[in-house]
C-alpha cells in the first residue's frame, strides 16, 4: 500500500470519528443532563484510548511500533502533547457547551462551524508560528481559505429550522341555508 493510501486511510478515520462526535456529544450532554458529566465521559474515552492503548505498547509489550529517533520522556516534549490534549480537550467542551446551548438539532450547524474554522485557524497557525514559510503560499491557497469562511458562513445562514409546530385550523362546515336535513329547503 502506498504511503498517501495509508495517509487517505487515517484521514478517512479521523473524518468519521470527528464527524460523528458532535451529535453522539449531544445526545451524551442530553440523555447524561450535563454538559460536565458528558464532558468527563469523553475524558474517559480519551484515557482508555489514549492512555490505557500506548501504555500497554511501551510498557507491557516493551515495543513502540511509532519509534522514528531516539525515544524520550523528556520535560519540553512532555509539554508539547500535554498542550496539545488541552487544546483538543478545550475544544471537545466548547463543543459540548455549543450544542447543548444551541438545543434540538445544533449538532447540524455546530459541526460545520468547528470544522471549517479549525482549518483556517490551523493554515494561518502553522505558516505563521509552528514552520513559519519563507514564501506566501499561492493566491489560490487563500482563496480556499475565503471559501471555507463563507461555507461555514452559508451553514449559519441556511442551517436548518424547525418550524413551530401549530395545531391544525379547525373547518367549520358552513350550514346551507338552502337544504335542511331532511333535503327539503
Amino acid at each position: 500500500m502506498s504511503k498517501w493510501a495509508v495517509v487517505l486511510l487515517f484521514v478517512a478515520g479521523a473524518a468519521l470519528s470527528w464527524g460523528v462526535y458532535v451529535p453522539l456529544v449531544h445526545v451524551a450532554a442530553q440523555k447524561l443532563h450535563s454538559n460536565l458529566r458528558a464532558f468527563l465521559f469523553v475524558g474517559v474515552a480519551y484515557f482508555l484510548v489514549a492512555v490505557l492503548i500506548p501504555a500497554f505498547f511501551i510498557f507491557v509489550l516493551g515495543k513502540d511500533p511509532t519509534v522514528k529517533g531516539i525515544p524520550n520522556f523528556n520535560f519540553g516534549p512532555i509539554m508539547w502533547g500535554i498542550a496539545a490534549g488541552t487544546a483538543g480537550a478545550i475544544g471537545a467542551l466548547c463543543v459540548i457547551f455549543a450544542v447543548t446551548t444551541g438545543g434540538k438539532g445544533a449538532a447540524i450547524y455546530v459541526a460545520p462551524l468547528v470544522f471549517a474554522g479549525a482549518p483556517i485557524i490551523n493554515t494561518i497557525a502553522t505558516i505563521t508560528i509552528f514552520h513559519p514559510t519563507k514564501t506566501l503560499p499561492d493566491l489560490r491557497f487563500f482563496l480556499g481559505l475565503i471559501l471555507a469562511a463563507a461555507g461555514a458562513g452559508m451553514v449559519m445562514i441556511y442551517k436548518p429550522v424547525d418550524k413551530p409546530q401549530t395545531p391544525p385550523a379547525v373547518e367549520e362546515k358552513a350550514a346551507d341555508p338552502v337544504a335542511n336535513d331532511a333535503g327539503t329547503s
